[in-house]
């Protein structure tokens, strides 16, 4: 069975029910999990209106406190559910890759996630993290609606 589950998290209402969910069957099949969140790059329509670097810094450290935040709500989640729990923020170009990577280099042996996330218009036209990971991982994935 399962001892090792990764949970990405984006922040949303269902990525939060989606976490609740994979804590609950960690707890039930006695896994770990380690909770997920990746930080984007500043989007370039954004870059052209303002100076660069400084917006981009902004952007960044907004991101990341966004993320402590969401990570710190997770990592309390899971000890009050009684799960072992570790958090961990990435920075990447690419959230789906983050997850693949992270659920290889951290030796995960299922990704629990969300069905969709915050992508938004660009999910139509790109296609969602989910069916990214879905498509090019090779840990099973476990997705909850």
């Amino acid at each position: 069975m399962y001892k090792h589950i990764l949970i990405p998290i984006d922040g949303t209402v269902l990525s939060d029910s989606a976490m609740d969910k994979g804590l609950a069957f960690a707890r039930e099949i006695g896994a770990r999990v380690t909770v997920l969140m990746t930080t984007e790059p500043a989007p370039i329509v954004m870059m052209a209106m303002v100076q660069l670097t400084e917006q981009q810094n902004r952007y960044h450290q907004h991101a990341v406190d966004q993320a402590a935040r969401h990570l710190g709500e997770a990592l309390a989640k899971a000890k009050a559910a009684g799960v072992p729990c570790e958090t961990v923020q990435v920075d990447h170009d690419h959230p789906y890759q983050a997850i693949i990577e992270t659920a290889a280099s951290r030796g995960c042996d299922l990704i629990a996630m969300a069905s969709h996330g915050r992508r938004g218009i660009s999910a139509l036209v790109l296609g969602s993290e989910t069916t990214k990971v879905l498509t090019h991982s090779t840990t099973p994935v476990l997705v909850y609606r």
